[in-house]
């Protein structure tokens, strides 16, 4: 594994001030790239603190992680979104870009890439629709100013207001043109339609076109929230493999195979599902997935949030590659013990599989993170 004496180590002073801007060209980045090369290893974290050691199996969470499933609370989401949040049970944590930055740094993370918390109109119904395509507009100009504000630190997947295809036909230009960010985030289903519904094939289409990265998020179908006598919190991993089923059903990822789809909480219910889907999916959808069910689902990207336990991951990569699996925590929701408490003690990946989940695969997908 390379030198391991604290000589070739950069000292926690030094690793603080790195970590705080990992992108910075000061003597602090010289000092650590000197020492990676020294060492051959990387800095790594303890859930007690920051600290400078060598890379050893028994330490997963790597400094320099790419968080893939982030959120933010703008302040103005959370006041517009005030009465649907609190009847859904959902009181978010005060929140500021600090408050981000500080969890990022305590746990190894260079960038995390964010999205919406909820959805951003619970019911997009036809007069709610202007005020969806206002939210959106502003929760995307406002990820955009947050990474013009904390260069290399966040990436950005702007949202739109389905199901108004005209208005999010118009965010993604702006989005994309504008605004330049990352992907789009959408949510697992809109008012009981879910992701693979030929409603938003125009969508897609231009999505398609762009070689989009799409960051999916569950949501709680209107069919299924409120159910007598149950607490509701599987239905979002629920919903997840509801939606992954209804775009292999109607064909969507074999229509738009240029959208990279990125799941996640380890794709909730559907891991586990999978081999039901692939052994049971009817003949006659050959003409909607020409390649195959199988060959679909491998294409489909994960992360790892909430799945700190070793039947979730065993689940994953039985479905998918390690090249499809991301980290991810859900933080500032979650802490992030949720995920990595987990994944510290998992023996199931080696140490190229960590890091390829850690970051080598983010950079695959957004290769301005090679910078």
């Amino acid at each position: 594994m390379g030198n391991r004496s604290t000589g070739n180590l950069i000292s926690p002073a030094d690793f603080r001030d790195l970590m705080s801007n990992p992108f910075d060209s000061g003597a602090s980045r010289r000092k650590f790239l000197k020492t990676l090369a020294m060492a051959g290893t990387t800095a790594a974290l303890s859930s007690g603190g920051l600290f400078a050691q060598a890379i050893s199996p028994s330490v997963r969470p790597l400094a320099g992680r790419v968080d893939m499933h982030h959120h933010i609370f703008p302040p103005f989401y959370v006041k517009a979104m005030e009465e649907q949040m609190r009847a859904g049970g959902f009181n978010p944590r005060p929140w500021t870009p600090a408050v981000s930055i500080e969890m990022m740094d305590k746990h190894g993370i260079a960038t995390a890439f964010f999205s919406p918390v909820q959805r951003l109109v619970m019911d997009s119904t036809s007069d709610l629709s202007e005020k969806a395509r206002s939210l959106a507009r502003q929760h995307n100009e406002y990820g955009a100013q947050l990474l013009k504000d904390y260069p290399g630190r966040f990436g950005h997947f702007a949202t739109l207001p389905l199901p108004d295809t005209d208005g999010s036909l118009k965010e993604v230009a702006y989005s994309l043109d504008t605004l330049k960010a990352d992907g789009i985030a959408l949510w697992t289903s809109y008012m009981d339609k879910w992701l693979g519904d030929p409603s938003f094939f125009p969508v897609y289409e231009e999505l398609n076109r762009r070689n989009v990265v799409v960051f999916v998020h569950p949501a709680r179908a209107t069919c299924c929230r409120n159910l007598p006598g149950q607490s509701g919190i599987i239905e979002y991993d629920i919903d997840t493999a509801r939606a992954i089923d209804s775009l292999l059903w109607n064909g969507t990822t074999s229509k738009f195979p240029n959208i990279r789809f990125i799941f996640a909480h380890s794709g909730g219910a559907f891991p586990a599902l999978a081999a039901r889907i692939v052994d049971d999916y009817p003949k006659n959808r050959a003409d909607k997935i020409p390649n195959g069910v199988e060959y679909e689902i491998k294409k489909l990207y994960f992360d790892t949030a909430h799945a700190g336990w070793a039947p979730a991951l065993d689940s994953l990569k039985d479905v998918v590659p390690i090249t499809q699996i991301l980290y991810g925590s859900d933080a500032p929701i979650r802490n992030y013990e949720l995920t990595d408490n987990g994944l510290v003690t998992y023996a199931g990946f080696s140490e190229n599989d960590w890091k390829a989940i850690n970051r080598g695969n983010a950079e695959r997908l957004f290769p301005r993170l090679k910078a």
